[in-house]
């Protein structure tokens, strides 16, 4: 049976990567947005590699989306044999001058990460049209540990609390639904990132790198390696595990 992998949030940050580095592969790839706009321009910028790319607009966080999702693709013959829970939105990161979380946020950003990995993971299980055989949720090393405000120049305001708490959540669907699924002989597993560089200042990148024992944060090309490991059958054994991807920040 071909690969063919389902990953939300294909146009962020890690998505890219991700999208890229399967339909490089040889892998189908089918990965959601809410903009149209911007999956047509990723594949688009893959070139050749994009035409094993299917983009899908949708907003997973409206009611019913993963079960309208399952059923589209469905009808579009598409069988999905893998899923990548990685939809990210910044909206729900939002945090008051005061450092405190307005209720939405907080619930959005709990939407996101527990409750749409979940209903499209278990929409996907329970689909006689597809054939789930691996799940890997995108984690953060917050949801192991609080923040450290030394790197946050003393201060944690300008940090997300629902970020981590929602994180942790994510991690413990992971392994709540490893079990629930191993009769299935699906297998559940999650990545919990620490840091990629990218989108801080000089500052920042020197006092994460005082912090980490690795004396840095993770290069983009860091990232793949942890996924593609759990959707792979070398780690057949590997079942309701969160690996930790964060260059030793979370051991000290």
């Amino acid at each position: 049976m071909n690969r063919t992998i389902l990953l939300t949030g294909g146009t962020g940050k890690f998505g890219r990567v991700f999208v890229q580095h399967f339909a490089a592969r040889g892998w189908n790839v089918i990965t959601t947005s809410r903009d149209q706009s911007r999956v047509d321009q990723l594949i688009s910028d893959f070139g050749q590699s994009g035409e094993s790319i299917v983009g899908i607009a949708i907003d997973l966080q409206e009611p019913g989306a993963a079960q309208r999702l399952v059923a589209e693709l469905a009808v579009r013959d598409i069988v999905v044999t893998h899923l990548v829970n990685n939809a990210r939105s910044m909206a729900t990161l939002a945090v008051q001058a005061d450092g405190t979380t307005q209720r939405a946020a907080f619930v959005g950003e709990f939407e996101l990460d527990v409750l749409v990995p979940y209903e499209l993971t278990m929409s996907l299980s329970r689909s006689a049209s597809h054939k789930l055989k691996t799940v890997v949720n995108i984690g953060s090393m917050y949801g192991e540990v609080a923040p450290n405000p030394a790197l946050y120049e003393g201060s944690l305001d300008r940090s997300p609390i629902q970020y981590g708490v929602s994180k942790a959540g994510l991690h413990h669907l992971t392994r709540e639904l490893a079990v629930r699924l191993a009769p299935q002989h699906i297998r559940v597993n999650c990545v919990a990132y620490g840091g990629v560089e990218g989108r801080v200042d000089e500052s920042f990148l020197a006092r994460y790198a005082q912090l980490a024992p690795s004396r840095r944060m993770l290069k983009e090309s860091e990232i793949i390696g942890p996924v593609e490991f759990l959707l792979e059958d070398a780690s057949s054994s590997v079942n309701g595990h969160v690996l930790v991807a964060d260059g030793g920040w979370s051991v000290w």
